[in-house]
């Protein structure tokens, strides 16, 4: 018994020595941070400034709007008071620029051609539908829709949309959107299929964001990612029984995969279930394949689902 207790902390001390070293060689890679806050630059901004502001910041000032656009904007009472919340909310750029910083470490240890963008934070009436904007060359982010679960300009909104419009969930959804241009949609119509596509999401998160809670990967409360660890073998039990993994029944992606206020088994415990279950399901299968199986992350992009479920040899803890 004595034996077996060393060789697992053999085990584990070897474990946290290889990730330190990996966390080693991430921070040793050089990245170089350009914030831009046209939060601030636009909302600071007068009527007398819109020529120049034109000028310097073309992108944000499309040709086909006329300059009354922005002049009522830069006039909009809303506008200030959003550019005054976003201001007390984000007063300095350090704490943005750090977290940046270490996201693009490690997605550039992992994937080393990505470059780093230009990244422009803006203010744009509360769309949340476009937290997150990312192009070729620039990454673009509204920090108003990040202003806290409970803010009051959030009212109306429902709650599974604000609770993930917090300062937390920045550098998530970024991720989120970066794992997407490594990540394929796949041509497999199964429910295993999207599952499998957003476990990989969610694998690359682990990997860019290692030191963030899989609640905030997942983009759940606290008490929701506990609700699903207590209830993952009974989530999959009702997988299984219902033959669901491998049907291509379109109606079974806004039950589990999109974004909604709970998941609908149909059952008594959809009002205590979040949304997305499948987007978690998927991800302990990424994982299951990952730890049982020697393939970089490169492979694991282009592998199928089915592959991937088959090799995972998944079973969700009891």
């Amino acid at each position: 018994m004595k034996y077996i207790f060393t060789i697992i902390v053999m085990l584990l001390l070897l474990s946290c020595s290889s990730k330190n070293k990996t966390e080693k060689e991430i921070e040793a890679i050089p990245v170089d941070i350009e914030l831009i806050r046209f939060d601030n630059v636009f909302g600071t901004a007068t009527v007398k400034d819109l020529s120049s502001l034109k000028s310097k910041y073309p992108d944000f000032f499309p040709r086909q709007y006329h300059d009354s656009v922005w002049i009522n904007r830069i006039n909009d009472t809303l506008q200030q008071q959003l550019f005054k919340e976003v201001n007390k909310k984000f007063p300095t750029n350090e704490a943005l620029t750090n977290q940046f910083g270490s996201l693009f470490q490690h997605i550039k240890y992992y994937f080393p051609i990505v470059s780093i963008p230009q990244i422009i934070t803006s203010i744009d009436y509360v769309d949340y539908k476009n937290k997150v904007i990312l192009t070729d060359e620039k990454l673009l982010i509204s920090l108003d829709t990040y202003l806290g679960s409970e803010h009051p300009f959030y009212e109306g909104i429902p709650l599974f949309i604000t609770q993930n419009m917090k300062e937390s969930q920045i550098i998530s959804d970024v991720a989120t959107e970066y794992a997407k241009q490594f990540v394929s949609n796949p041509v497999d119509r199964s429910f295993l299929a999207q599952m499998v596509y957003h476990g990989k999401i969610l694998y690359l998160k682990d990997l860019w964001i290692p030191m963030e809670t899989d609640a905030v990967k997942m983009g759940y409360t606290q008490t929701q990612i506990d609700w699903v660890l207590e209830n993952e073998s009974e989530i999959w039990r009702n997988f299984v029984e219902n033959e669901v993994l491998f049907s291509t029944n379109a109606k079974l992606l806004p039950r589990f995969i999109n974004p909604a206020p709970f998941s609908k088994f149909y059952l008594e415990i959809d009002n205590d279930s979040p949304g997305r279950i499948g987007q978690y399901m998927g991800w302990q299968i990424v994982r299951s394949f990952m730890e049982k199986n020697t393939v970089d992350i490169q492979q694991l992009m282009m592998m199928k689902a089915e592959d991937i479920f088959n090799a995972s040899k998944y079973k969700p803890k009891k």
